[in-house]
């Protein structure tokens, strides 16, 4: 145990019962470039326009998609974070969320609208706090969620009345439990000062592969749906992603675990063992399975594992938005805080990549998309860049 906090733990207390309770699940060219990625010799049934579709859960919804960086500041724009800001206390969430606010979180800015023209329209099906449940067809043991149809059975009415070129799929997480392991290492760290690594590691291990069996089920659905539309497999693509790390490993972060920075300044309430095993063991054995799927499925991997490097919730190499530091995808944090006064939007928007990480993942997928269809590709950030400045690497 360690035993050397002397602040309140009844204010940590509810600030981490509240992240546990408020179900925070742990958001080119079309003509030449789609010919020469997506396999277009057999014509795809749509007699619509060419589109990309998104699905699965919050890491390609768009939640998060509301802040551009994170600020201490509660009141007005929170120094220009805020997007869903009106005038003065007033805030509309819908300015970002659309009619899915609330619920789905589909961002304005989400991964498949910020990828730019890879088709002539931008589909998100994909809705924060689903499970692989939720993208199967009804017809396969498919559950409607948050009012809406079985996602797979509404990529049917898509493909029926469009050209679908591009399928992104993010989903896996919330089936692994991303959001208990959130809260769990947020408790040790806030009240217990345990560690959550090794506990949090054994329930990993026991769900992952049936996590991922499911993760693989998905991507047959998804198969079927096309097939069931007349698609040929080689006239489309399905992208199967992984996910970012929010938080840096121990090093990294700016903020001393020995004292209460963590919590109540920077919104990373997680110890260095904890954020070096979550950064660089559980993130990582994630996308090797969720690699493996692709592999086994056939179908185009992007690993986003270092997609946020440096750029993460207290990274050394970020800052905080304030009255002198505006906000900024070359020097603002890429991903949404815990927030640590409960002040600021929903709870279930931290841990996601915000509006700048939303615009980094879209410009990774349009990188990927001119890859051939069954490649892997890791994407990565450049220091001091914005979004432009991702480039690909061979995937781990």
């Amino acid at each position: 145990m360690i035993g050397f906090r002397t602040a309140s733990k009844d204010r940590a207390r509810r600030r981490v019962r509240r992240l546990g309770g408020a179900g925070m699940i742990l958001p080119l060219a079309v003509g030449a470039l789609l010919a020469a990625g997506a396999g277009t010799s057999a014509a795809s049934p749509g007699a619509g326009p060419t589109a990309v579709v998104s699905m699965g859960d919050s890491y390609i919804s768009g939640e998060a998609g509301r802040w551009k960086g994170n600020s201490l500041t509660n009141t007005g724009s929170r120094n220009g974070t805020d997007r869903a800001w009106v005038s003065g206390s007033t805030y509309d969430p819908a300015k970002v969320y659309g009619t899915t606010a609330g619920g789905c979180h589909r961002s304005d800015s989400a991964e498949v609208i910020s990828a730019g023209a890879l088709a002539e329209k931008a589909v998100n099906l994909a809705c924060s706090g689903a499970t692989s449940a939720n993208v199967f067809r009804a017809s396969s043991g498919g559950v409607a969620f948050k009012g809406e149809a079985p996602q797979a059975d509404q990529l049917a009415a898509v493909a029926a009345s469009n050209n679908v070129k591009v399928i992104a799929l993010s989903i896996g997480g919330n089936d692994l439990g991303f959001a208990d392991i959130i809260k769990e290492c947020a408790l040790d760290f806030t009240l217990w000062y345990s560690y959550c690594y090794d506990d949090q590691q054994a329930e990993v291990d026991a769900k992952i592969d049936s996590v991922m069996a499911n993760v693989g089920k998905s991507v047959d659905e998804v198969r079927a749906v096309m097939r069931g539309a007349g698609y040929a497999d080689s006239s489309y693509r399905i992208v199967l992603q992984s996910y970012p790390s929010p938080i840096p490993r121990g090093a990294e972060n700016r903020y001393t675990q020995s004292d209460w920075s963590r919590l109540n300044t920077g919104g990373c309430p997680f110890w260095n063992r904890d954020s070096d095993w979550a950064r660089d063991s559980l993130v990582p054995q994630i996308a090797g399975r969720l690699k493996g799927v692709a592999a086994a499925k056939g179908v185009q991997f992007l690993d986003l594992r270092d997609m946020l490097q440096g750029r993460e919730v207290c990274a050394k190499a970020s800052k905080q938005v304030s009255s002198t530091v505006p906000a900024s995808a070359q020097t603002s944090e890429w991903a949404r805080w815990i927030d640590n006064n409960e002040s600021q939007g929903l709870i279930q928007e931290s841990m996601h990549p915000n509006h700048f990480g939303q615009l980094a993942a879209g410009r990774c997928l349009s990188l990927a998309v001119a890859q051939p269809a069954n490649s892997a590709v890791g994407c990565k950030n450049t220091a001091g860049a914005d979004q432009t400045g991702m480039f690909l690497t061979p995937a781990p």
